[in-house]
């Protein structure tokens, strides 16, 4: 149920760079402005995330999950009935802070039926949702559009949403807090901390800061793709918006589902006998990943463009299968939700900068060239994830915990 609301979730926020060249046609946007829209959610959904997370602790997470998709989906459909920069604007930002929620309660609700031994994989799957929504969304906004009208899919998705949270009232159900926990936890651990408390707790930890910061690094990657592919495929190789969002969405994130399936399994394995050891798989993927995201904005024929987003995919799965599940390892039960709201607060306020940034840059020395240079960013990210390996393996150490607790 929760993979479908995530697919949902992804394609909602997907549909509209698939239509950007239409709305650089039709509303008379330039890069930049364009730029503006993907950022505009980023950073909206970025600055709710924290305060998301604090009433997930709280709250019950059905009500949270079911609660959000009614609210982006409603919003989604709004996005349908406006026409200026500034309205797409608002109604972007409006979406942001009702996707917010659904992370954070998702994972923590997740994180209740799966304990250490199969949490990476069980969040890996549920991350698949991501690849299929972000697939679904470029793909069906772009046949919808070019048929119809650039209004078309958000009104179709706006639509299907908002049906299918009636349909999961009585199918969703809560699980006890830290139920899936081996280890017994002391009644005022399972208290959830004030959105204070785990500030201060997050800024002694250094672990998590570095987590986060990697993630900011990752994100904002993983964004230039979601928003500047499409565009760059329609213009580079001629192609029309539907297979344009194709083919900028296809391989890439299938590439991501079989490298979070991936990365989940070896995480899961290698947590059993190393500390920190679901962060080596990162490491490993931001690494390997960055020489792709350069060659597939540099090369000048399609076959290598495909094999580089491929590639780029399957290494952002190895990372993406496990950036809540290397927090979850060194945060409180408790405070799940919590640190999942800041987690996403810090990637996607960094990452938003992507779509605007990248646009600026496009500008003035064409989007194939910007595109690349996003490359060392990932080089960033992997640099804070070895700094987090071995401070999260001290850390690990010194609570005389084992690497899966």
């Amino acid at each position: 149920m929760l993979w479908v609301v995530g697919l949902l979730n992804y394609a909602d926020r997907q549909a509209i760079f698939s239509v950007f060249p239409l709305l650089e046609a039709r509303l008379h946007l330039d890069l930049a402005e364009l730029g503006l829209l993907g950022s505009a959610f980023a950073w909206a959904y970025g600055l709710a995330a924290p305060f998301a997370g604090y009433a997930v602790d709280r709250l019950r997470r059905k009500t949270a999950i079911l609660g959000g998709l009614e609210v982006w989906s409603w919003i989604c459909a709004a996005t349908a009935f406006t026409s200026h920069l500034w309205s797409l604007t608002i109604l972007r930002c409006a979406m942001g802070l009702g996707e917010s929620l659904y992370f954070p309660a998702a994972l923590s609700l997740m994180s209740d039926y799966h304990g250490p031994r199969t949490r990476s994989r069980a969040l890996a799957l549920h991350q698949t949702s991501v690849y299929a929504g972000t697939i679904v969304g470029g793909f069906c906004a772009g046949w919808l559009a070019e048929r119809y009208d650039w209004r078309s899919p958000f009104l179709c998705f706006g639509a299907i949403g908002a049906l299918f949270g009636i349909v999961l009232v009585d199918g969703l159900r809560e699980p006890t807090r830290g139920a899936a926990e081996t280890s017994s936890a002391e009644p005022e651990v399972l208290s959830p901390p004030s959105f204070g408390s785990f500030a201060m707790f997050a800024m002694r930890t250094p672990a998590i800061r570095l987590l986060m910061g990697a993630f900011a690094c990752a994100n904002f990657v993983a964004v230039v793709l979601l928003a500047w592919m499409p565009s760059y495929l329609y213009h580079a190789f001629h192609m029309n918006l539907a297979m344009s969002g194709l083919t900028a969405t296809a391989l890439a994130q299938i590439g991501s589902m079989v490298g979070t399936i991936v990365g989940g399994w070896l995480a899961d394995r290698l947590a059993k006998r190393l500390a920190a050891g679901r962060v080596v798989i990162q490491i490993v993927g931001v690494f390997c990943g960055a020489p792709f995201v350069f060659l597939c904005a540099q090369a000048h024929t399609m076959a290598p463009v495909l094999t580089s987003l491929a590639a780029w995919g399957f290494f952002k799965g190895l990372y993406d299968a496990n950036i809540f599940a290397s927090l979850f390892d060194v945060v409180p039960i408790a405070a799940r939700g919590v640190a999942a709201g800041w987690m996403n607060t810090v990637g996607w306020i960094g990452g938003g900068l992507a779509p605007l940034l990248v646009g600026i840059l496009a500008v003035r020395y064409g989007l194939g060239s910007a595109i690349a240079l996003v490359s060392v960013v990932y080089l960033l990210a992997g640099s804070l994830l070895l700094r987090a390996f071995f401070t999260a393996s001290r850390q690990v150490s010194e609570h005389h915990l084992s690497p899966a607790s």
